[in-house]
Parts: structure tokens; C-alpha cells; sequence
């Protein structure tokens, strides 16, 4: 069998040239098979065989299409045919992909690092690592240079057949040829030592990342916190969770809805251990804060455990388990909530009617967010702004700010007191249907009222000028923010760069994209993605090569727009 001997024969043979830093084109297209999710398509002008295909709608169709560009002559590039093998993968046709991987062959198609990807992970997929080994000594035989996604997929087949050493002594291995493993590596070793019981080792692995210059992102950590929490070595994980923030990598809600999940239990039975017997106070607090991380099944849990110790139930109980269910978009399940509630007769209250009012606007149901309203009212209960704020907001959802306007106006006339969120809302349903006209009067009518914009508003009306074409108006007010005493925020600056970079100014799109951090402002995701989108589209790509390896430096990651353009540009 081919196991760690066969490697140290295989790897040599490239080892005198470890992949560069530079994000040169093979370097993106390796980026953009970790990214996978394009829209795919397949054509040729008429003149040439055009040939289209959709190969998102289904088995047959890419099949048929792979056999089509088998028998075209010449064949279409080896791109092509990876993109309809890892369609083929999304869909768990490993099988079907080792198969035509073969006719690929017989047919004289020259494959390229990326085929062997693939086809590694097809092999690891079904269990057979050796058979993912076979295909790396022989793409390095046949003189392609491998890269880290290969060995990656073989780390990750070895964890997976729990061969965990072997993936560790390989990992070793690499590094000492001149590759660097990526925090994917790392990450995939450790799960699978903190899967076989090995903790300790895995932290003192998590130590020596920083060590081999590879941060360890807010994934990596989870995996060890998660780990730490199954065994109760809670004191450890929250060690580790204030070590991570304190190393500057932001805890995801995973980590945080593990370290909540964990210390609930470990309280409650801390609780028990100390005969002090929680009251429903105690459980809403669990309840509420485990449906606020969307663990809504595991609240549900909690509240049969309540209800098993005869301790009644409270509105509070029942909002927060409403709440849960309406963040998933789980109406059926909200109301059905509610119902149980009056049943059990428990009063709903203002903040009880305000969850699901708001939930059935969000889903376009207007009329039986209005019917909701006025049983509210028949209860004798008032609602508030924020009962009156989500009726107008679903009515411009729905498509009908008119009518959301003309509510609006008649709560102004009844001495409802305006608020900013309001006209927030109004100002951001006109703009979808194109009346910017309306939008601004709005928005003079607000200055007039006292009440003063502001960064949101702002943003609302800079970023629809700019979708406008009205981009001088549109800067017009994002300078007027520093004379009205308001800071622009990071979405304010992601705006303007995207409406500077759609009218072809790049220059002044860079030139506001680096004073940000002048300002106290620095730019995030959506900022770096939406200039490197203007430098590709207007093909400006050393520029945008410069900023994706910055954006990728500070931690930040391609959307899918990003790396649809990247991938135009590798087949170009």
C-alpha cells in the first residue's frame, strides 16, 4: 500500500521550487477551487461549435455535455472539463468523476493540477487514500507541480480514516520540502487529534501555527473549544476563547454559542450540586440567550426540562421561544407558540405581538400582520413605534411604499411622535422603486421636523444616487456628513468607493479607499471586494492582484462576485 514511504519518493521531485507567495494566475485558480460556488456555464461563439449548457440543472445534462466535449475537435480547455467534474463532486458523484476522469484519458485531454484535485478528493471521499496517493506520484511523475490543496485533500482523507499520525508525519514532511501549510491544514489536523482524544496535543499544534507563520482563524479555535467543552474542561476553553480574542481573532457565533451551550449545563449543575434549585427567571436567561444564538432546539429542551419541574412558564418563556423561531423564519412554529400560550392561559404582551407582527411583515403578509395589529388593540393593548415601524417596513417589502407613506402621514396626524427609523425605512422603500425624488423630500421633510440624519439615512441616499448614475450628488452628501458633525462609517466609504469605481474613476476610488484608515476607519471585507471588483472589471489586474493578496494578509475573503470575476479572467 502507498503510505508515507511512497510520499518521500513522490515529493522530491518537486520539492526544489515550493509554490510561491505571489498570487500569479495557477495561484488563483487554486484559490478559486477552495471557493467553488460559480455559476456555470459553458459557451462558444456560433461560428466555432457553440456549445451551452447550464450545468447546474442536473446529472445528465453535465454527463452529456462532458461527452460532447470529449468528441469536439479541438477540445474545449481543460478548465472546462474541471468545472463539470466539480459540479459532479458538489453532487457526491465521486464514482461517476474517477469514471470520466478515464475517458478524459483515452481521449488524449492533457489534465492540470487542478484535475488531480479533484481527483484526489473523489479518492479520499470514498475512503481510499492510497488510490489519492497513486494520483499524486503520478502527476508529479508526468511533471505538473503540486500544491498545497493537493496535499490538504490527503490530509484530510487520512483524519478522515482517523490515520491521524500519518497526516501529522506528512504535514511534518512538507514543511521540511519548502511548502507551507495554510490554516485549512492545520485546522483539518487538528480536528482530527481533538477527534481521537489527543487535546493537548492539538493545543501545543494551535501554539506552533503563530510560530510557522500561519494565524489560526476563529474555525480553528472553535474546533479545540468545541473539543474542550465535550469533555467539561470548561475553565481550558474559556482560557483558550479570551486567548483568541486577545490574539485579535474575533469569536464567530459558533464559538460563542459553544461556550454558551457548555456553561449553561455546567451552571445548572453547579446549581444542583450546591441544592440551590433555579427559578424561571433563571431558565428565561438560558432560554433567551440560546435562542439568540439560534440554538432554538436546544432551548426547546430546556423548556420541557421546565415544565418536567412544575415550574410554570412566563410570557417572557414563550417571547423569547418566539423570538427563536422568527430569527429562523420559523412562523408556523412561532405562532403555534403563541397559541399554546393563550391556551395555557398566559397573557400575551406588547412585546409578544411586536415578535410576530414583525415576522409576518418580513414574509410579505401584510393582511394578516394588519389583523394581528387590531387584535392587539382589541386586547386593550398600545402598540409602539416598533409595532408601527414593522407595519410600514413590511409595507415597502411587499412592494407599496405609497401606502406605507399614507400610514406614516396618518400616525404624524394623530400626534404619534416620529423617529428616524421611520423615515429610515420610507427613504429605503422609495429608493428600491426608483422614486429618489421622493426619497429626498423625505428627507428634507426630516430635516425640517428636527430630527437629525444619520449615518444610516446617509448611506441609504449616497448609495441609490450612486445606483442612479447621480454620483456627483452622491458625493456631494457624503462631504456634507463631516459639516453635519458625522463620522462616515465603513459602509458609507464601501458605497462611494463602489460608485466611484462604477464610473470608471479608480483612481479616486483608491485615493478614497486608502484615506479610510486616515479617518479611523478601516476597510473590511466589503470594501476590499468592492474595489478589487473595479480594478477586474476594468481590467486593471496587477492593481487588483495587489489588493487580493492585501484582503487575504489582513484575514478577509473573495465573495462570490469577486471570484466569478477571477475566474474570467483565468480562462481569458
Amino acid at each position: 500500500m502507498l503510505r508515507r514511504t511512497t510520499l518521500r519518493l513522490v515529493l522530491p521531485v518537486f520539492s526544489a521550487t515550493a509554490p510561491a507567495s505571489a498570487l500569479t494566475s495557477s495561484w488563483v485558480h487554486h484559490l478559486l477551487g477552495r471557493i467553488g460556488s460559480f455559476s456555470h456555464f459553458y459557451t462558444r461563439d456560433s461560428d466555432s461549435r457553440k456549445v451551452s449548457v447550464n450545468i447546474e440543472s442536473g446529472f445528465d445534462n453535465i454527463v452529456a455535455c462532458y461527452d460532447q466535449f470529449l468528441h469536439m475537435n479541438p477540445p474545449p480547455p481543460v478548465v472546462e472539463f474541471n468545472k463539470l467534474l466539480s459540479s459532479l463532486v458538489r453532487m457526491k458523484h465521486f464514482e461517476t468523476v474517477i469514471a470520466l476522469f478515464k475517458q478524459m484519458e483515452w481521449a488524449g485531454i492533457t489534465p492540470d493540477a487542478y484535475t488531480a484535485s479533484i481527483l484526489i478528493n473523489c479518492f479520499c471521499q470514498l475512503d481510499h487514500v492510497d488510490f489519492g496517493y497513486s494520483v499524486l506520484a503520478k502527476f508529479s511523475k508526468l511533471g505538473f507541480q503540486l500544491n498545497i490543496v493537493m496535499f490538504d485533500t490527503l490530509i484530510n482523507g487520512l483524519c478522515r480514516e482517523s490515520r491521524i499520525s500519518e497526516a501529522v508525519d506528512f504535514v511534518d514532511h512538507i514543511v521540511a520540502l519548502g511548502y507551507q501549510p495554510d490554516v485549512y491544514t492545520y485546522t483539518t489536523i487538528l480536528n482530527g487529534l481533538c477527534r481521537v482524544g489527543k487535546i493537548n496535543v492539538a493545543i501545543d499544534l494551535l501554539d506552533k501555527m503563530a510560530e510557522r507563520s500561519c494565524e489560526p482563524d476563529a474555525y480553528t479555535y472553535h474546533v479545540i473549544v468545541n473539543a474542550l467543552c465535550k469533555i467539561g474542561k470548561i475553565n481550558e476553553a474559556l482560557d483558550l476563547f479570551e486567548k483568541m480574542d486577545d490574539r485579535g481573532c474575533k469569536p464567530n457565533v459558533v464559538a460563542y454559542n459553544t461556550i454558551i451551550d457548555c456553561l449553561s449545563l455546567a451552571l445548572l449543575n453547579e446549581m444542583a450540586y450546591s441544592n440551590v434549585a433555579p427559578n424561571i427567571v433563571t431558565y428565561n436567561i438560558l432560554v433567551d440567550q440560546l435562542c439568540k444564538q439560534g440554538m432554538v432546539k436546544k432551548a426547546r429542551c430546556y423548556v420541557g426540562m421546565i415544565i418536567r419541574r412544575c415550574v410554570e412558564l412566563n410570557v417572557i418563556t414563550y417571547n423569547s421561544l418566539m423570538n427563536g423561531y422568527c430569527l429562523h423564519n420559523q412562523m408556523y412554529q412561532a405562532r403555534k407558540v403563541f397559541d399554546v400560550m393563550v391556551s395555557k392561559g398566559c397573557s400575551p404582551n406588547v412585546c409578544s405581538y411586536n415578535i410576530l407582527l414583525n415576522c409576518y411583515c418580513k414574509n410579505k403578509r401584510i393582511n394578516e400582520a394588519k389583523q394581528f395589529l387590531e387584535d392587539m388593540i382589541l386586547k386593550g393593548l398600545i402598540p409602539n413605534s416598533y409595532s408601527y415601524n414593522s407595519l410600514i417596513h413590511g409595507l415597502c417589502h411587499a412592494g407599496n411604499p405609497w401606502a406605507a407613506l399614507e400610514l406614516f402621514k396618518n400616525l404624524c396626524a394623530c400626534g404619534y411622535p416620529q423617529d428616524i427609523v421611520t423615515y429610515g425605512t420610507l427613504l429605503g422603500g422609495f429608493c428600491k422603486h426608483g422614486r429618489l425624488d421622493v426619497a429626498l423630500n423625505l428627507f428634507r421633510d426630516m430635516q425640517r421636523s428636527m430630527l437629525k440624519p444619520n449615518c444610516v439615512i446617509y448611506n441609504i441616499l449616497i448609495d441609490y444616487m450612486c445606483k442612479a448614475g447621480r454620483l456627483e450628488d452622491a458625493e456631494v452628501l457624503f462631504s456634507r456628513l463631516t459639516d453635519e458633525g458625522l463620522q462616515p462609517n465603513v459602509n458609507t466609504y464601501t458605497i462611494i468607493i463602489g460608485g466611484l469605481c462604477n464610473k470608471g474613476l479608480l483612481n479616486k476610488a483608491y485615493d478614497v479607499f486608502r484615506k479610510m484608515e486616515d479617518y479611523g476607519c478601516s476597510p473590511d471585507s466589503a470594501s476590499y471586494n468592492v474595489i478589487v471588483q473595479g480594478f477586474l472589471q476594468r481590467k486593471n489586474l496587477q492593481w487588483a492582484v495587489e489588493l487580493i493578496q492585501e484582503m487575504f494578509h489582513k484575514g478577509f475573503s473573495v465573495d462570490n462576485t469577486t471570484a466569478a470575476l477571477i475566474e474570467y479572467y483565468i480562462i481569458q
